[in-house]
Order: structure tokens, then C-alpha cells, then sequence
């Protein structure tokens, strides 16, 4: 007996439907951008007020700064690095992060016989995953949050560094405790003999280096100065924190003084701590 001819007709319902299916996924994952960031920096979003920010990658941390700047920074004391030990001073201890175009950081550290100094490097790139904010104002917002828990005066801005005061001479009398912004701190004696001033510069509101919003350094930005003296050694602590559109730099510079009877000097710090920032602005603007 002839065999029936078959109509595919189920299959081609099938087929129909399964290729229905599968343009929806395509589709569905190129809007959630499988790849690490939501936003692609060749892609116009339809919503302006998502619009992606400017860096789509970062640089690599430790060699953002130059070599030179490094240097400035960590003085020594007299007793020349061989090659290999300039090396590992300058050249810096890169930061372990799961994903280098989304957070990097750098670290370097020069021990003396007067003490130490360390300076950190954290670039935080800001991705926005709402489509009603950009990633500018995404970091903005993070932005505000750091300068908020810094407790940053309001107000205006800061002098440039080429417009601060002298330095203030160190002092000589022990510390007894941490200085909180705006509280005074006895130094005593200046190494020359002569008086010093009867409070530590960085803690005056008014003075050029009190904590501060800083003008003229990228799209914001804020210097913070800390002198603790309570724990195993007397340290100050400076930040400076900076947005350039949708990255974050968190900068901080330490000296730690062997000697408690000695202060490290506030203007030094600061203005090594601002040059080094403004030369990372613009090398990330590159």
C-alpha cells in the first residue's frame, strides 16, 4: 500500500516559533550589555539623562604618576637605592581588584631613619545602570558622599598652592591624641629655638591649610588634612579626592615621624599632595 506524503506543518509552526524565540533573547542580551558595563562607550543612549561618561577604561595605576613626582615625594635620607631597590621604591605596589577597567590603585612606601612615608593611588571608575542617570552625576553623587563623610567646610574654595602661606615650623612637644578639624594642637618649640605657632595650621578654618574644597582641579574635588598623635607614632594624613566625569581618584599622603616630639609639616604635604593631583587630572584628560 502507497505511503502518505508528510506535511510538515507542526515543524514549520515549530521552527516559526523557536526563531521568534531566539530574536528575542539576541535582543534582550544586547540591552543588558552581557559584557562588564551596561553602557557602551560607542553606543548614543535614547535617554540623555543616561548618557555614558567619558572613560570607558583606566590607566594603569602605577604608572599614571611620573617617576620624578614619585620622587619628590618620598625623600630619602642621604643614603643612595641601588637600581633595584629604586625600582621597587618608585616604581610602586600595584592593588589586587577583579576588574581593572572598573577600579585600580597603586602603593609605594620609603622607610627612613626620621620616619615614614606612604602615598595611595584608588581611581574608581562610575558606571551608571539607571537609564535616568548619567554616569557623571552617578559619580557625582559618590563623589558628594565622600566629601560629606570628610566633613568639609562649605564654601569657597581653596588658593592655589603657589598662593599658600609659608610653612609652618615644626614643633617639638609630644602630642596627646588624635587633632580633629578645627581643634587646636600644642607644638611647642620650632628646631631654631624660636616660638612656633600654639596651634597646629591644618586645624584652623580659616587658614590656607585647613580641610577645603580645592578650585581649578578637575570637575571637583576636596583636600582633607588629619594629625594624629595618639597611636604608635605621630602621623599626618592628607586626601585629596577628585571626579573627572565618571572616575573617582582618591589620593593620600602620610608621614610618619619616628621622632613624636616632631610634627609633620602640613604645607609640605598638602602641596606635594595637590601638585601630584593636578598632574593626574591631566594625564587622565590625555
Amino acid at each position: 500500500m502507497p505511503r502518505k506524503s508528510f506535511v510538515p506543518g507542526a515543524a514549520l509552526v515549530a521552527a516559526a516559533a523557536l526563531a521568534v524565540g531566539l530574536t528575542s533573547c539576541t535582543a534582550g542580551s544586547g540591552a543588558d550589555g552581557s559584557g562588564a558595563d551596561a553602557k557602551g562607550g560607542g553606543a548614543a543612549s535614547s535617554n540623555p539623562g543616561g548618557e555614558p561618561g567619558r572613560y570607558q577604561t583606566l590607566p594603569e595605576a602605577c604608572g599614571l604618576p611620573s617617576r620624578s613626582a614619585i620622587r619628590g615625594m618620598l625623600p630619602g635620607d642621604g643614603q643612595p637605592l641601588s637600581s633595584a631597590e629604586a625600582d621597587k621604591v618608585y616604581g610602586g605596589q600595584a592593588d589586587i581588584t577583579y576588574d581593572t577597567d572598573r577600579r585600580v590603585g597603586c602603593r609605594w612606601t620609603r622607610e627612613t631613619t626620621a620616619g615614614t612615608r606612604h602615598i595611595g593611588l584608588d581611581i574608581q571608575r562610575v558606571v551608571s545602570y539607571d537609564g535616568a542617570v548619567s554616569d557623571d552625576d552617578k559619580a557625582q553623587g559618590i563623589y558628594d558622599k565622600k566629601e560629606l563623610a570628610a566633613q568639609i567646610p562649605s564654601g569657597a574654595g581653596s588658593p592655589s598652592p603657589a598662593a599658600s602661606s609659608p610653612s609652618a615650623p615644626k614643633g617639638k612637644d609630644k602630642g596627646t591624641g588624635a587633632v580633629p578639624n578645627g581643634a587646636s594642637s600644642p607644638q611647642g618649640k620650632a628646631a631654631s629655638g624660636s616660638p612656633s605657632p600654639t596651634s597646629d595650621p591644618s586645624t584652623e578654618p580659616s587658614g590656607s591649610t585647613a580641610p577645603r574644597v580645592l578650585d581649578g582641579l578637575a570637575d571637583a574635588a576636596f583636600l582633607n588634612d588629619k594629625l594624629v598623635t595618639a597611636d604608635s607614632g605621630v602621623h599626618r594624613d592628607v586626601t585629596v579626592v577628585f571626579r573627572t566625569s565618571n572616575v573617582i581618584v582618591t589620593l593620600t599622603y602620610d608621614q610618619w615621624s619616628t621622632d613624636k616630639t616632631m610634627l609633620p609639616d602640613s604645607q609640605e604635604l598638602q602641596d606635594k599632595a595637590r601638585s601630584l593631583a593636578g598632574d593626574l587630572a591631566d594625564n587622565l584628560s590625555e
